[in-house]
């Protein structure tokens, strides 16, 4: 009975897609199967069938419904005939359609678009512009000409490789500026948050007396802030219309101006103007869900942004989003989005919201998109105690301490799967290829995710876990941002407080706290990632709960900050390492059998969690600098032998001293999409140029981070002459971080040496950390340093 339960759970998941299988292919054996079919030659009143299609999808969607009322049973198929299909209304589809599938031959042959066709009459303006009235009942926000997005008017123009918003000034919103534009009213402002922790959209109301802009908006970012001084971009002014393929409407005066690239013929043009927010809403409710939809071959083109629209917080996290996307999925179970193509769509392309259970979205091709690809984002009724801002806190008195949720309106069980998703974000920067939030045991596999602003998988909180994120191919991340990683995660839950102290009191009181929201362990195994201006894991303030292990970090390390039950294990760092931020003394985190080329980057720690062994550090000097702190007793150092590095394979060779500490290598060609279309049309990130240990072993004195600072020996005569030393011996201090405690009250400088240490000589960096690995309970220390070649002594700060 327990190996018959086993399997049927094991084969559920296959079960659940051959259901929808045969839905596509012909039905379940004892349903009627229908099948209709729309064509762009189509018919108006024709009952749909094969020889007789209908041109509109909506009605094809109107003769289901008739269909399914006189057969409940029926198992409906609409086959999209090739073509371009324009829709002027979302399609809607309620449980009443229940077992629906909406099929096109291919994304390279059907396609939905959100446009309507523009007759216009134009007349030259002046040598280079176009105008054109526009009729009183159509409303777009986007012009596409001869099936190209054209760039609406803006300063500064557009430039691929302008960086934020591809091009950006500091004067776009200048009093200056403002002065030279007729009518600033409806500007469009984007600006990055002031710590680059995504960004933020007004629009302008107006003018004050002092000739600055009053703006509405603001509200797409959880964590206010003032404006970033330089990361600016202002459009839809008139004035700024300077440009080939640049266009502006005013909707007063209903006219529409544009610069025509020198391609465009005007009397042949055509001219279509985006309409539609969303495409299709699949709705229904726990009690009523819709089920077994089936959306599958066809391209989605063209939908409005959504920046204006309300936002809501997503809990405590960074992020606030719009509940909507191109495809909106609420209330449903086993679903399926399947080799489809979205493109050229404003904002969010699938939206999964509050109960949504055994969704797949696979083979999909996400590109160039203005918001985030995939979201899975629960109902905040269903977090207990819920906060919904960095600084709130609910006290513990008046907390709900029950773990999990507290009612099923959250997404579950659902599977992105070999999906390619790249270059969203395009407008909104606090945004993912993958984002969720209040939700449970969502796996996210062999997808691959490149050349986004943040994040290519992002978890806002630590409700309710329970995730897998596996043989995923993330990178070219966190282009446009700041403070984040390739894979990023928060979980500011019930037990985190902004005040750590309070918090570290809540957790030693009782330390299952953290695991009444994440009940769950979330996986994160087998991806390769690489972050060039962040990490490549990074669990923000509080992620808890996570198991990561088999990843190949290709750049930016992995970074835990102040979090509780974290086993991080068999992973590779190239050219990084562990970053620990705020470890609380039990916070029982495991770090263990990893390969890192420098020393662990360690930041506030109150200890050093339940263990951290096993690891195979680059050099003596890093290693003996964690073993200060009474760590790494078992690890050892030395070159780990990676087979082709510069082919991407990082396992390493059978004499390799990793192998010895019980590391295991793990696949390197199973990472990212695996449909050979998508595999066909996908990048792979940059081949790191790694640090040499042949290279490293040249120096005897490597440099080494110590507190964030950088320090190396001593070892050569130039360097006694340098510094003015009596003989080539010391540590010096190459550089020194602001924030460190030995920069504290006039301690260490850059270019100081340090020659003792309470009374103890130390000639080199091994020496130094010899000596403070028997004084690592000391608060301070008195060293003797050169400076300016003249010793003093000073008395430092280490904790």
């Amino acid at each position: 009975m327990v190996r018959f339960t086993l399997l049927g759970f094991l084969l559920a998941p296959f079960f659940i897609f051959y259901a929808n299988a045969q839905v596509i292919n012909g039905g379940l054996s004892g349903n009627n199967t229908i099948d209709l079919y729309v064509s762009t030659t189509g018919q108006a009143g024709n009952n749909g069938r094969k020889g007789a299609p209908v041109a509109d999808i909506q009605e094809a969607v109107n003769l289901a419904e008739q269909l399914k009322k006189d057969d409940p049973n029926a198992l409906i198929s609409i086959n999209l005939l090739p073509g371009d299909y324009q829709l002027s209304m979302p399609i809607r589809i309620s449980p009443a359609l229940n077992g629906l599938a909406i099929m096109g031959s291919g994304a390279s042959e059907v396609r939905i678009k959100g446009t309507v066709p523009l007759a216009l009459k134009w007349e030259k303006q002046d040598s280079a512009l176009f105008v054109a009235n526009v009729p009183n009942d159509l409303q777009f926000d986007q012009l596409v000409v001869n099936d190209r997005l054209q760039t609406l008017a803006r300063y500064p123009n557009y430039d691929e490789a302008g960086g934020y918003w591809q091009g950006h000034t500091a004067d776009a919103l200048s009093k200056a500026r403002i002065a030279s534009w007729q009518k600033p009213k409806g500007a469009i402002f984007h600006v990055m948050h002031n710590g680059k922790w995504g960004g933020f959209h007004y629009r302008v109301k107006g003018v004050d007396e002092q000739g600055e802009a009053i703006l509405e908006g603001g509200h797409q970012n959880n964590r206010p802030s003032k404006p970033h001084p330089i990361f600016r971009m202002v459009e839809n002014v008139l004035e700024e219309l300077d440009s080939p393929g640049e266009w502006y409407f005013d909707a007063d005066t209903r006219k529409l101006y544009y610069w025509p690239p020198a391609d465009i013929d005007m009397q042949t043009a055509k001219f279509e103007g985006i309409i539609l927010k969303n495409f299709i809403e699949i709705k229904g409710d726990l009690e009523n869900p819709v089920k077994d939809i089936t959306i599958k071959g066809i391209k989605f083109e063209y939908a409005q942004r959504t920046l204006m629209e309300t936002y809501e917080p997503l809990l405590r996290s960074d992020w606030t989003i719009y509940r909507g996307g191109a495809i909106f999925l609420e209330g449903t179970e086993n679903c399926l989005i399947a080799d489809c193509e979205f493109t050229n769509l404003g904002g969010n392309v699938i939206f999964i919201s509050g109960y949504n259970k055994q969704l797949k979205v696979t083979g999909n091709h996400i590109h160039d998109c203005g918001a985030s690809a995939i979201c899975f984002v629960g109902d905040p009724s269903a977090v207990r105690s819920p906060s919904f801002q960095y600084g709130q806190f609910v006290p513990l008195a008046d907390m709900d301490t029950l773990p999990g949720p507290k009612n099923e309106l959250y997404p579950r069980n659902c599977m992105v799967h070999d999906n390619l998703i790249h270059r969203i974000g395009r407008i909104e920067k606090q945004t993912a290829g993958v984002q969720i939030s209040m939700a449970m045991d969502i796996t996210v596999s062999h997808n691959s995710i490149n050349d986004v602003p943040r994040a290519g998988i992002n978890i806002g909180d630590g409700t309710w876990g329970g995730h897998i994120i596996e043989f995923n191919d993330v990178f070219n991340t966190v282009l446009e941002t700041g403070d984040h990683g390739s894979f990023n995660s928060w979980g500011r839950d019930r037990f985190w407080h902004p005040n750590r102290k309070l918090m570290d009191s809540l957790t030693t009181a009782d330390p299952e706290m953290p695991r009444w929201d994440a009940v769950h362990t979330t996986t994160i195994r087998n991806n390769r990632f690489r972050c060039d201006h962040g990490w490549d894991i990074d669990l923000d303030d509080g992620s808890s709960n996570y198991h990561i292990y088999n990843n190949l970090c290709l750049n930016g390390g992995i970074k835990l900050r102040e979090g509780f039950y974290r086993v991080v294990e068999n992973n590779i760092t190239v050219n990084n390492s562990l970053h620990p931020h705020v470890w609380f003394a039990n916070s029982d985190d495991v770090f263990r059998r990893n390969i890192v080329q420098v020393g662990h980057q360690d930041v506030i720690l109150k200890g050093w969690g339940k263990e951290m062994n096993y690891n195979l550090f680059p050099n003596e000097e890093s290693l003996l600098k964690a073993q200060i702190y009474n760590i790494e007793s078992n690890s050892s150092f030395g070159d780990p032998q990676f087979n082709n590095p510069q082919a991407l394979d990082f396992t390493v060779s059978a004499n390799s001293p990793a192998l010895k500490l019980g590391f295991v290598n793990f696949p390197m060609d199973a990472f990212g999409v695996q449909k050979p279309s998508l595999k066909a049309l996908a990048k792979t990130p940059e081949i790191p140029l790694t640090i040499q240990h042949e290279e490293a072993k040249k120096s005897s004195s490597p440099t080494v981070a110590w507190l964030r600072n950088d320090i190396k020996s001593v070892d050569s005569k130039e360097e006694q002459s340098a510094y003015g030393l009596n003989t080539p011996e010391g540590v010096i201090m190459l550089g020194v971080w602001k924030g460190s405690p030995v920069a504290q009250d006039a301690g260490l400088k850059i270019g100081d040496v340090i020659l003792e240490v309470d009374g103890e000589k130390v000639k080199n960096v091994k020496a130094f950390f010899n000596v403070l690995k028997a004084k690592n309970q000391a608060e301070t220390l008195k060293v003797l340093v050169m400076r300016n070649q003249a010793e003093h002594a000073l008395t430092i700060r280490v904790k």
